[in-house]
């Protein structure tokens, strides 16, 4: 059995049967077929639907946002934005893909030739639990109004989540078996990949996991995109606007009780504005209340388990031991449920869990540095390169260090590193490859085809 179990209370949810290996070869031969149907739909129907889609989520906003808080534990707040921000992205491929699909002609000798974009099939997400929707709708709306099928296996303790979202399409009038979730553990996930029913895999998680399914993958000649895990660095440089900086910092860390990909997670400041940037951080952290996830005076909820909650306290243990010092928090709180109170650490170096790995909770590693080319050099020193930052007054500096000097897929001035529909999103290093959203996410999982007419 598969079980869903509130973070903040430790109670169980409901408990799910995994799927049999007949069930799974149902629902794939199912996909594969409906799929051939729908990619002869035209786009405008397709808009039409994923319109739908975008009012129902709306619709059942506050529904849908309940089960979030109550199996992964998400502030009910935060929950509502989510369900609209997916509602958003069905909006945007609704009145989108048609352009983003259309035929590109480019001239040669022949008389007519161009390039098509044709859907590749049957694409298998494997999406994790800290944006049970989002990380869903990201890769479904466009892969959907490309004409491709969608099947999804979900993180195991948000399993409602992914069968609410198969709800959601079939109630705007999507065709049975074009969208299924499947209920497996993870350990079945590689007979899925294999199948012959399934043309490419699109994964958002760990970076065990992603070169698992690239391995798998690859061997099966599919195509994949990944996105994996991130040490965001945001560079605070002497000319930043620090109050400005500082409040932009810490609700960077603490989204989603600081469980997401592209949080700020390293502070790289300039040492002539250390003092009172560190200052103004650990104050307003001292603001942010952690407690029941549904009560909106709280900033953050609990972690997500119990044991990843405790794993995050152990990789602050860690670093604290190899010298950092800390400022505020550190502690398990007693008191049920997965709740991991705000921390600062200083004094972070190099060698130790705060600077080299990804800390996914809310934790803060303030970095001192002695000017920007350190800094710059800092940021960078890291095996991640999903999201970066960078603070300062001067316009035109900011906008050279976040094209030219920061190693990560999206560079942001002044400003938190997030998602949008509009802008292409992705990494490189080992927080993967490919991109997802706007007119490259719509184009990835699609038959790039040549058309040459004499």
């Amino acid at each position: 059995m598969i079980a869903s179990i509130n973070p903040a209370t430790e109670e169980i949810i409901a408990q799910y049967s995994e799927m049999s290996p007949d069930e799974i070869e149902t629902i794939l031969q199912a996909a594969q077929k409906q799929q051939e149907n729908w990619k002869k739909i035209h786009l405008t129907k397709r808009s039409e639907l994923m319109k739908n889609a975008a009012n129902v989520l709306r619709k059942r906003k506050d529904e849908l946002s309940r089960l979030m808080t109550l199996e992964m534990g998400k502030p009910f707040a935060q929950a509502k934005a989510e369900v609209e921000k997916c509602a958003w992205v069905c909006d945007y491929y609704a009145e989108n893909a048609e352009q983003q699909l259309m035929n590109l002609e480019i001239k040669t000798d022949a008389a007519l030739s161009y390039v098509s974009f044709q859907p590749l099939g049957v694409i298998l997400a494997i999406m994790p639990w800290n944006f049970p929707f989002w990380q869903v709708f990201r890769f479904a709306a466009p892969n959907l109004m490309a004409g491709n099928a969608g099947i999804l296996k979900h993180s195991s303790i948000v399993t409602g989540c992914g069968l609410k979202i198969e709800e959601v399409f079939l109630e705007a009038g999507f065709p049975e078996n074009l969208f299924r979730t499947v209920i497996v553990s993870s350990r079945n996930v590689n007979k899925i990949i294999e199948h012959s029913s399934i043309s490419a895999v699109t994964l958002t998680g760990s970076v065990p996991a992603g070169k698992s399914v690239a391995a798998v993958s690859g061997k099966c000649l599919k195509k994949t995109v990944l996105e994996l895990g991130g040490s965001d660095p945001y560079v605070i440089l002497e000319d930043a606007d620090l109050e400005q900086a500082a409040q932009i910092c810490v609700n960077s860390r603490l989204i989603n009780a600081g469980q997401s990909c592209i949080a700020a997670k390293r502070f790289i400041i300039v040492a002539a504005v250390y003092d009172k940037f560190e200052s103004l951080f650990v104050e307003i952290m001292l603001t942010k209340k952690m407690g029941d996830p549904f009560d909106e005076q709280n900033a953050l909820g609990p972690q997500a388990s119990v044991s990843l909650r405790n794993e995050l306290h152990q990789q602050v243990l860690t670093s604290v031991e190899k010298g950092a010092k800390l400022l505020l928090g550190g502690f398990i709180p007693e008191m049920k449920g997965a709740y991991y109170p705000p921390t600062v650490l200083s004094n972070v170096t190099k060698g130790m869990p705060a600077y080299d790995d990804e800390l996914f909770g809310p934790v803060a590693a303030l970095i001192k540095v002695d000017d920007a080319d350190e800094a710059i050099k800092t940021a960078n020193d890291t095996i991640f390169g999903l999201g970066a930052a960078v603070f300062t007054s001067d316009f035109e500096k900011g906008k050279f260090i976040a094209e030219k000097k920061l190693n990560a897929g999206c560079c942001f001035v002044n400003d938190l590193v997030r998602s949008d529909p509009r802008l292409p999103f992705g990494g490189i290093k080992e927080s993967g490859y490919g991109r997802e959203l706007s007119v490259f996410g719509i184009r990835e999982f699609v038959n790039i085809k040549t058309v040459y007419v004499r």
